[in-house]
């Protein structure tokens, strides 16, 4: 019986590396609409409740009409990511006796936010060094 030596070729040759596989948390990004809704819950500190955020998120969002129902929609999905958190308030009288369900950022939502700020921030940065500066003094006319 004859014997063949094979070499093996090391672009095929099956190699074993031991290695961990660890899972890094991953922070789901936001998308505009709950950057707002972030933002406006931040600013509003203590209150923060479904009608206030409504008003600071059409403030915030310009001339954009903006539906309660979506401020809600919005508030749930922050809510079941982690980055905010909700409570009734005590019944108030001028609510006709029915309590407020405020709303508080969480630190995942915190760190949303301020991801979605420096990407903003480095953005910003880019548009203004190629529109240039006269596009920031006309830009700045109808942003503020």
């Amino acid at each position: 019986m004859e014997r063949r030596h094979f070499q093996s070729n090391p672009l095929t040759a099956t190699r074993h590396f031991p290695y961990t596989v660890v899972e890094m948390p991953k922070l789901d990004s936001v998308g505009q609409f709950e950057q707002l809704v972030l933002t406006a819950i931040l600013s509003l500190h203590e209150e923060a409740y479904g009608v206030s955020i409504h008003s600071k998120v059409q403030e915030l969002s310009g001339s954009k009409a903006i539906s309660l129902g979506a401020i809600y929609v919005t508030l749930d999905r922050l809510e079941d990511k982690g980055f905010v958190t909700s409570w009734l308030s005590d019944p108030t009288p001028e609510r006709g006796g029915r309590a407020k369900r405020c709303y508080r950022l969480e630190a995942l939502g915190e760190r949303a936010l301020q991801e979605s700020a420096a990407t903003a921030k480095r953005v910003w940065k880019e548009v203004t060094q190629v529109w240039g500066k006269e596009w920031v003094k006309q830009w700045g006319k109808h942003a503020g």
